[in-house]
């Protein structure tokens, strides 16, 4: 089976197993991360044409025929995505949860380009962050929207 990952056309070997292992084993994205295997963390968040999707509960079979975009996808050669540069100006604590955030964040900006803090607050809030990072992930969010448009 081939799927589009990151806009290159990659054969998946295991169509059956959840995509995030596929991403990560076989493909060697590992950027995606593992979290609670049951949905509920996010830190496994890709996108997939463009949605928000939990790679742990996806089988790599329904992403055939569709654009899986991981944290890896974002940059555009050395220059990164604006979440990701809110994010360094932005830390957080640990990280686990970053590249999830960084797709989420991702996906709201590109629908809502300038989000209000109700849909920023919505948008992170089906990601958790084990270290409590919500007033930087918060602001990270904030951050990349502005620089979203200053980028035009």
């Amino acid at each position: 089976m081939q799927v589009s990952v990151n806009g290159r056309r990659r054969e998946v070997a295991y169509p059956d197993e959840m995509l995030v292992w596929v991403l990560r084993d076989e493909l060697g994205l590992t950027g995606t991360h593992y979290g609670c295997g049951i949905g509920a963390c996010g830190s496994c968040t890709v996108l997939l044409d463009g949605q928000v999707a939990r790679a742990c509960l996806t089988p790599a079979r329904a992403a055939a025929g569709r654009e899986v975009t991981t944290v890896e996808g974002l940059a555009r050669g050395e220059q990164l995505h604006p979440v990701q540069r809110a994010f360094l100006e932005n830390p957080l604590q640990c990280g686990w949860c970053l590249p999830g955030h960084l797709m989420s964040a991702a996906a709201l900006l590109e629908r809502t380009p300038n989000p209000t803090d109700a849909q920023i607050e919505e948008a992170a809030g089906i990601n958790l962050c084990r270290c409590g990072g919500y007033n930087a992930i918060r602001r990270a969010v904030a951050r990349a929207a502005e620089l979203k448009r200053e980028d035009g």
